[in-house]
């Protein structure tokens, strides 16, 4: 894959994603309602970061919604209220500094092509987030997943929930909370579950040592950084 080539993430995102965008949106509505709102007040402004079909930020209750993916087939996917920015994370955010309060990402640093990036797109986060934001980040634990993780043709950077809390304490943010284990590996090529069984997941955290092969890590802007 050619880094940073919208078209072919375009037909990426097609392929993979979209004959299950339905049961996705789904998904991500108990998710964002039922989890991850605890760390997003209504008065929050959040960016989703690698955005995709918006499955995240379509859902969550909160002041100001954006988005960033390079695909240009996002904004088809968003709520018209979200603002769409179609560029690369790893260059200059358009946002002005200390403007947003959470910055979430999922399934997406994998992505990037080399730690380099990784590092850079982390500062730029780190930038935009206003004392006391958060980025709450989640994507699949290569210590679960040493050979099913490189089945997809665009994933570069291999990842655990301690080697990006890491990354995201070198980049100035205190990490608040760092699981190994969340949710499942992935919903591609997967079974299409009752919404019922996702909440009793859930609510069981034992589950998550069982199935869970995704990390999540959350870390905090304390002070102010120019």
């Amino acid at each position: 894959m050619r880094d940073n080539d919208p078209d072919e993430l375009q037909r990426i995102y097609e392929r993979r994603f979209g004959p299950t965008a339905a049961y996705r949106q789904r998904v991500w509505r108990v998710l964002t309602g039922e989890f991850f709102s605890r760390w997003i007040s209504s008065e929050s402004d959040v960016l989703d970061l690698g955005a995709g079909y918006g499955e995240f930020i379509n859902h969550i209750r909160c002041r100001k919604r954006y988005a960033l993916d390079l695909n240009p087939d996002s904004p088809k996917h968003l709520d018209p209220a979200i603002e769409f920015i179609q560029h690369d994370c790893s260059q200059p955010w358009p946002l002005p500094a200390e403007s947003v309060d959470v910055v979430f990402t999922s399934n997406f640093f994998e992505h990037l092509p080399d730690k380099t990036g990784l590092s850079r797109t982390l500062a730029q986060a780190v930038r935009a987030l206003r004392p006391g934001g958060r980025l709450i980040a989640m994507g699949p634990n290569i210590k679960y997943l040493p050979g099913t993780y490189w089945d997809f043709f665009d994933h570069h950077t291999a990842l655990t929930e301690l080697s990006l809390g890491e990354g995201m304490e070198i980049a100035g943010l205190k990490i608040e909370k760092s699981i190994s284990r969340f949710l499942p590996y992935t919903l591609v090529d997967a079974p299409e579950y009752p919404i019922a069984l996702l909440r009793i997941y859930l609510a069981l955290p034992f589950l998550w040592w069982i199935k869970g092969r995704q990390f999540l890590v959350i870390g905090k802007k304390e002070t102010a950084r120019r």
